[in-house]
């Protein structure tokens, strides 16, 4: 009798995003950095870590990977984040520690982190946490690190998405592969909460749920608890998914967009590198706007704190000028009109 189905879903996602690791990892090898390597050389089994706050989410997650990896030949080990946030988090982390060890994770660490306020509490939260995965996987040598994020969390990543109305690249959600070389992986954006925390019940899985993911105070908690059941009462059940499937396609139209503002760049731009205002203008808005992000971000201005309306003001010095001022954008960054150009750059 083969596993229970909700074991046997999230085994064989990890098992499809391991193989794509471990394809990934040979490719690598295949172009050694010198000539010195002998061909007959294999490459170490590469390390994958996955990153788990005790939550169902992550716990089956770990699970899985344990399961899977060392059928592949992959090493796999976990950390859990302290975000100190909560009294007793390090005896919690330390309890998370445990469990990915009697797992047989190895190695395995809690790691500390000092939650600043810049963006608010959940994006601060998050950039503290990232920054300490980063510097996990560097440490360990890891090639991937394996994120528990479901097809529930990227429903409402969309929605908060939309209601920041910060476009189509915030409506595409979480990407099943992101960071720098690809390191983080997602193999659960296909399946739900739901059968997360089923595999861990089966499995008899300790879990912990993190009390701020049922605190109204915070935005996501609140779509969770209250704006997403109130839209499938209105609109009827399927929302989740339709707000999944709506992630993808964004996805793949911003990938073109992205596309296109990067080869029409070197175009706009004069001997000096400067942005010339007459070419962006003909460019449409969608990529033109492109450009206008990218530029700003170069020029100092954090990716998360730049929204459309910084944008839309910027462009507006390109499609309505009238001779107005410059345009403060955060990250002191300056956007301002000069002979025709357009210069962003620290204030």
């Amino acid at each position: 009798m083969g596993p229970h189905p909700a074991v046997a879903a999230i085994r064989l996602a990890v098992r499809r995003v391991l193989h794509d690791i471990l394809n990934d990892h040979h490719a690598s090898a295949d172009r050694p950095a010198s000539g010195e390597q002998s061909p007959h050389e294999r490459p170490p089994s590469p390390l994958v870590l996955v990153a788990c706050s005790g939550g169902a989410d992550s716990m089956a997650l770990a699970s899985a990977l344990a399961f899977e990896a060392p059928k592949l030949g992959i090493r796999a080990g976990g950390v859990t984040v302290d975000h100190g946030l909560q009294p007793g988090s390090d005896l919690r982390a330390e309890e998370v520690v445990l469990r990915l060890r009697e797992l047989g994770l190895d190695p395995v660490e809690s790691t500390a982190v000092t939650v600043g306020r810049e963006g608010g509490p959940e994006a601060a939260a998050r950039d503290a946490r990232y920054a300490a995965l980063d510097a996990a996987a560097q440490r360990h040598g890891a090639v991937a690190v394996l994120l528990g994020h479901t097809r529930d969390d990227q429903a409402e990543t969309v929605l908060l998405g939309l209601a920041r109305g910060s476009g189509i690249r915030s409506l595409s959600g979480m990407a099943a592969v992101s960071g720098a070389d690809g390191r983080y992986r997602r193999p659960f954006l296909a399946l739900d909460r739901q059968t997360a925390r089923k595999a861990c019940m089966v499995q008899s899985l300790p879990v912990w749920d993190d009390p701020h993911n049922a605190d109204p105070a915070y935005t996501r908690s609140r779509l969770r608890h209250e704006g997403l059941p109130a839209l499938e009462k209105a609109l009827g059940k399927g929302v989740v998914e339709a707000l999944a499937r709506t992630a993808q396609l964004s996805r793949d139209d911003a990938d073109a967009l992205d596309a296109w503002a990067r080869q029409a760049e070197a175009s706009v731009r004069d001997a000096a590198g400067l942005l010339e205002c007459a070419k962006l203008y003909v460019l449409p808005p969608a990529v033109r706007r492109r450009i206008l992000r990218q530029a700003a971000i170069e020029a100092g201005a954090p990716a998360g704190s730049l929204f459309a309306r910084h944008i839309e003001e910027v462009d507006r010095l390109i499609t309505g000028w009238r001779g107005q001022g410059a345009i403060n954008l955060p990250g002191k960054v300056v956007a301002q009109r000069q002979g025709g150009r357009l210069v962003i750059r620290q204030g």
